[in-house]
């Protein structure tokens, strides 16, 4: 069940949509290709399992985000559509699956995410690398990224994953500091700061994901924009919380697309590689533009 704990005007669980908040809805061939890919080796994709609105566009511009070790996570997070509970044992055949839907598919740019995972020793690292390397063997022209969980601060964990060495890795702080513990039950502001910082000391290339819309303030968008390029996370995300249901945390405010736009020049302004900031965007949209 998830976490909503954050203490919010009853007016606000029910805020209407303004118009210029609109998704185009997935189409077309290839999606509907790629689709039946996806479903026949019976995989799982974070598009669809967190009811993601850029789904038609990243299948069909040929990129694609596979959501590894099952669909149940261990985590109970309050902004997240993933269900959560106890998971079923890890499929060891998995990676094979992966890496030839990757084949089939003609995917040039692949993200690999999961669900948490601490019921597993190793936090399912060893699964992560397998895909990897997987992937590697049959589509070696593929460039992907990892987006990884904070494994709980087990970095015996995290080294396996710097040790396969994708081209980018991802971890997202998700909010503020003040929000972290409300919206990520299981998770720290700090820890996961200190996730991109070991990832960067072991010179590889970082990205996180901010959403807005939860009630924090603009002083606290700053210091987290600051906070990601202090430990030299190269691109950030910035989006728009949207409620997947009534039982999840409600939206308090519908940021206007100005306000995205003025992130997004701070962001460059503080030093990042690459930024993202509207309210359609979501941590592996566009993932193939920000491979440096």
């Amino acid at each position: 069940m998830p976490n909503n704990n954050i203490e919010i005007a009853e007016e606000a669980r029910f805020k209407p949509r303004p118009d210029w908040l609109r998704v185009k809805l997935p189409t077309g061939k290839e999606y509907a290709k790629e689709r039946e890919i996806v479903f026949t080796q019976k995989l799982h994709t974070i598009r669809e399992s967190g009811i993601c609105p850029n789904m038609g566009e990243c299948w069909g511009a040929g990129s694609a985000t596979f959501n590894i070790l099952g669909n149940i996570c261990t985590c109970s997070c309050g902004f997240c559509n993933v269900a959560n509970g106890s998971p079923l044992p890890a499929d060891l055949k998995e990676p094979e699956h992966v890496a030839e839907s990757v084949r089939l598919m003609n995917i040039k740019h692949c993200v690999i995410t999961s669900v948490n995972r601490n019921d597993l020793k190793d936090g399912g690292s060893i699964i992560w690398v397998e895909t990897i390397n997987a992937i590697r063997k049959v589509s070696p022209q593929t460039k992907f990224e990892t987006f990884i969980p904070d494994s709980m601060g087990h970095w015996e964990n995290l080294k396996r994953i710097k040790e396969a060495h994708p081209d980018i890795v991802s971890h997202n702080t998700e909010t503020v500091r003040r929000l972290t513990k409300q919206l990520r039950v299981q998770a720290k502001y700090d820890r996961s700061l200190e996730v991109l910082q070991r990832l960067k000391e072991a010179e590889m290339k970082t990205k996180s994901r901010i959403m807005l819309g939860l009630g924090e303030t603009e002083k606290e968008i700053y210091e987290t924009i600051g906070d990601l390029r202090a430990v030299g996370c190269d691109v950030v995300r910035i989006g728009k919380y949207l409620q997947p249901s009534k039982q999840y945390l409600p939206v308090v405010e519908f940021i206007h697309p100005e306000i995205f736009a003025k992130y997004k020049v701070i962001g460059f302004e503080k030093g990042f590689r690459n930024v993202e900031s509207g309210h359609p965007i979501r941590s592996s949209q566009h993932a193939d533009k920000h491979i440096f």
